[in-house]
């Protein structure tokens, strides 16, 4: 069987609906990155519809992501300058393609930080965010992103999902990107069980996310390691039983805990040398490493110690293939992603936001949220 990866073609008199139409030299502001340590909140064209398969979708919340950060400091060297920055948004439909079935102009929906074009083989087997046919991880990496007014977002039919009423912009915010991928990349891929000792190395939006989504599977202990004691207190609001700062002794802190043997799974979700390697040291004969954190530099693999211990150590890019789920939680109240947010903003306060964001030690911020 030969897989057609091509993507879907504009049928015969393919037209668009909605707003699309009527605004050809329409502009709005964005958030525009103009290489490593330089951004702006600048005027540029309204996005337009470029595939039948396509939404554009008006941004009523959005928010700022680690990643993004990491983007700014010039880690992800396929961001080229003059890409709108942003992958994770709530905001209302207001033109399809029309290929589009799923959603009309007027929904109110949540914007995936992973985009599917729902035919490769990759999307057939739920990993989206590996997606062949011009998805994946594409919002404000690959195409413009969502730190804008509106944002045009492909393959909308698998890219976006309507939101109940009852669930709030925030609390749907939380699924665009985080939680998916601390529940996903994190506890799912590490394998967290009822009874285990679960290590999570880094108490940022992500580390936390994961703490929150590790207690679905009641394990016996969840221990939080940051450096920054505004993060270890999130972290003991959040679930953690067990904190770990700056001058203290991880290692010997788990080894107490779990008799000498280590914890069952190590959670790494900051994105750095020191961090992953901490991690390894961690976890006990035969337990798991998840790495989540976005890594920009070579991280040493000490295998000649780890491969006689049987340690597996996972890593990923979020598929999303969880959102579904998460948001019946929230609509069933079993989680209140919403306690996230500490900052909010107007949307043309996106340098604010951005520079409160990108110091949480002197601002205490985990998620900040920007509203039209």
């Amino acid at each position: 069987m030969r897989w057609d990866l091509r993507p879907y073609p504009a049928p015969a008199g393919s037209g668009q609906r909605g707003k699309e139409e009527n605004h050809e030299e329409a502009t709005m502001k964005a958030l525009i990155y103009h290489g490593p340590g330089r951004r702006s909140w600048e005027e540029v064209p309204e996005p337009r519809l470029t595939a039948p398969t396509d939404a554009v979708v008006r941004v009523d919340a959005v928010t700022i992501c680690g990643t993004d950060l990491h983007i700014l400091k010039g880690d992800v060297p396929a961001v080229t300058p003059g890409r709108i920055l942003g992958h994770e948004a709530v905001g209302t439909v207001t033109a399809t393609g029309d290929a589009v079935t799923t959603v009309k102009e007027g929904d109110r929906v949540l914007v995936s930080c992973v985009s599917a074009c729902g035919r490769c083989r990759y999307c057939r087997e739920s990993m989206y965010g590996q997606c062949l046919g011009g998805g994946g991880w594409i919002l404000g990496h690959l195409i413009d992103g969502t730190q804008a007014e509106y944002v045009r977002v492909p393959f909308a039919d698998t890219s976006t999902y309507l939101l109940p009423e009852g669930v709030e912009d925030e609390a749907a915010l939380m699924l665009a990107d985080i939680l998916p991928t601390a529940y996903e990349v994190g506890v799912l891929n590490g394998r967290v069980r009822p009874g285990d000792t679960v290590v999570v190395v880094g108490a940022g939006p992500i580390g936390l996310a994961a703490i929150a989504t590790a207690q679905l599977f009641t394990p016996s202990h969840i221990v939080a390691v940051d450096l920054a004691q505004s993060r270890l207190e999130a972290a003991k609001q959040f679930g953690a039983d067990v904190v770990v700062g700056a001058g203290d002794d991880a290692s010997a802190a788990v080894a107490e805990l779990t008799g000498g043997l280590g914890a069952d799974v190590a959670i790494e979700a900051v994105g750095v040398p020191e961090t992953f390697e901490q991690c390894t040291r961690l976890i006990r004969a035969g337990g798991h490493v998840a790495n989540v954190g976005v890594h920009g530099e070579s991280v040493p693999l000490r295998l000649q110690d780890l491969w006689i211990r049987n340690v597996t150590i996972t890593t990923g890019l979020v598929d999303t293939y969880s959102t579904p789920a998460l948001l019946d939680m929230i609509t069933a109240r079993r989680l209140d992603p919403g306690k996230f947010v500490t900052h909010r903003f107007p949307l043309d306060e996106m340098s604010a936001a951005y520079d409160t964001f990108s110091a949480p030690e002197a601002t205490g911020a985990l998620k900040v949220v920007l509203t039209r």
